[in-house]
């Protein structure tokens, strides 16, 4: 008689273990830990019984874990608020004019576009080259300019540029040939990618650009 109870109440407790270990939850850990160390508990060697410190030890291990599910909750918990926000703000984009810092452009052959760069040195001789997926070249000379911002625009019209995509690079005389770019126009959308990348902005004149190569939003200081 006193067997067979022995035998059911093992029985029952190894069905609440398993309960227990499917609850993925702090609760749960504790009610999982405390079973365990009852079960530790009675189970030890009378004659040698478990030192307490070791008991101390896995409660902090215990709590540690804890924390750091915690923590990995919280962090997770930011990332969808930082999402969130960033969605909300991008949408406001629309309808804006902003800069963007690029290297190339897909033009509807009409929309001109503004431009800029930052020269490092002053040079005698600036061009923006602009070149087409069949390798055809298209050059704004700028002329001799000063160190700092030069501002210029992409007229495809005047340039006699099909509509397309084409890189944009600076070329000058000076060494500055890696300088970087800004394109601007109005945003006409905003397209949030399902897989979770980069929000991206289909800006007019300019095509698709991630929402991190922002530089400005509103218009330029005149």
């Amino acid at each position: 008689m006193n067997v067979n109870s022995t035998s059911n109440s093992q029985s029952g407790n190894v069905g609440d273990t398993n309960t227990v270990v499917s609850n993925d939850t702090s609760s749960s850990m504790d009610t999982m830990f405390m079973q365990l160390l009852v079960a530790q508990i009675q189970n030890q060697d009378p004659l040698n019984p478990t030192d307490g410190t070791e008991y101390v030890n896995q409660l902090a291990q215990l709590t540690q874990v804890q924390s750091m599910e915690s923590m990995s909750q919280i962090m997770a918990n930011n990332m969808v608020l930082m999402d969130n926000i960033q969605t909300l703000s991008t949408s406001s984009l629309v309808d804006q004019k902003v800069m963007v810092q690029t290297s190339s452009l897909e033009s509807d052959g009409a929309t001109t576009v503004d431009g800029r760069l930052t020269l490092d040195h002053a040079s005698n001789v600036v061009n923006v080259i602009l070149k087409d997926e069949a390798g055809t070249e298209y050059k704004i000379p700028l002329g001799n300019q000063e160190q700092g911002q030069v501002d210029f625009s992409i007229d495809p019209a005047e340039l006699g540029m099909p509509a397309g995509k084409y890189t944009v690079a600076v070329v000058t005389d000076s060494g500055d040939n890696d300088t970087a770019v800004e394109l601007g126009g109005n945003v006409d959308n905003v397209r949030i990618p399902l897989d979770g990348s980069t929000t991206v902005l289909n800006v007019a004149g300019i095509g698709e650009v991630p929402y991190n190569h922002i530089s400005q939003i509103g218009e330029t200081d005149a």
